[in-house]
């Protein structure tokens, strides 16, 4: 008879134990606080087919439910507590990235971004991103000029004063258009301008200024009244002042940022210096510069110390 009454209390053990498993899988607050009930209700093992167990066995089942209501316990106050810091992490981030307006809704934030881009686009400062020499880059090179105009995009929609952006010399049946789609979402509805024309004929030649670090002469600030270009190339063989070549056919002013003048090598690992920067890191020493009127705090967003760079006041 023992046997039989030891047997019927794992089974009902194992019942309780299978009833909370599978409330547990619910992960709202109402399943949690069944799985107490049940456990209140079932825990003592008092009752079973109107049997009264033996004192052993009703010890033996309860210490063993109550050890594996103690663990159940636990994982349950884990999941909330993680629950709980995944949705302020959530809110502090929404906070943050939404600017100045983060109580207002997306639809309410899309439209203000619509907005301040259309303004620069009768009034702001304009940029353009010279495509015209993509037709000798490779696939993984497209690819990385792809992602830098996402990049480039993504920090003027975030600029309080944006810049009006032309993308030149790009035509619709170009491998880095097809490139463009497939990397960037919803790139075909990007508030800017696309134009098979050269930048070199779509302005007055004596309104553009090509930017290029083998320049000899340092930006000194961002005229409205001029057009600045960058090139829109990504050269793993580092082939050396095309671009300022380019602009001197044309008889276009250059100018380069004025990195020497307020930065200074840095001791790196392997001795690297580099002045070459991605057209999205530029963009955004242009964008800072616009918005500050300060050089220093500019480079710094833009320039890591990855390119053996820093500000002079940080060594002084």
């Amino acid at each position: 008879m023992d046997w039989k009454l030891e047997g019927s209390a794992q089974k009902t053990e194992s019942r309780v134990l299978q009833e909370l498993e599978i409330t547990l899988d619910d992960p709202g607050e109402d399943g949690v606080s069944e799985s107490f009930q049940l456990l209140q209700i079932d825990v003592g093992c008092e009752h079973w087919g109107q049997e009264t167990l033996p004192t052993g066995s009703v010890a033996w089942c309860s210490k063993n439910v109550q050890r594996k209501q103690r663990h159940w316990e636990k994982i349950v106050a884990a999941k909330k507590s993680k629950r709980k810091q995944e949705k302020e992490r959530r809110k502090a981030n929404r906070v943050e990235n939404s600017g100045i307006y983060p109580q207002h809704s997306k639809r309410f934030l899309r439209s203000l971004i619509k907005e301040r881009l259309l303004e620069a686009k009768h009034s702001g400062p304009r940029l353009c991103i010279d495509l015209s020499m993509t037709n000798h880059m490779s696939k993984k090179e497209l690819s990385r000029l792809a992602g830098q105009i996402r990049r480039l995009y993504g920090s003027n929609k975030k600029a309080d004063r944006p810049f009006w952006i032309y993308l030149t010399g790009f035509t619709t049946d170009s491998p880095l258009y097809e490139e463009c789609l497939r990397m960037n979402d919803g790139f075909s509805s990007y508030l800017l301008d696309r134009t098979e024309e050269d930048c070199f004929s779509l302005f007055p030649l004596e309104t553009l200024v090509y930017l290029t670090p083998d320049s000899e002469h340092a930006l000194e600030n961002v005229d409205l009244n001029k057009v600045y270009i960058l090139g829109g190339l990504v050269d793993e063989s580092i082939q050396k002042k095309v671009t300022f070549q380019k602009a001197q056919e044309h008889s276009v002013k250059t100018a380069r940022l004025p990195i020497q003048e307020y930065m200074v090598k840095c001791q790196n690992g392997k001795n690297y210096h580099s002045k070459i920067l991605t057209i999205n890191q530029v963009f955004d020493i242009l964008s800072t510069y616009f918005e500050t009127q300060n050089w220093p705090e500019a480079l710094k967003k833009g320039v890591s110390s990855r390119k053996g760079y820093v500000l002079q006041n940080s060594v002084e």
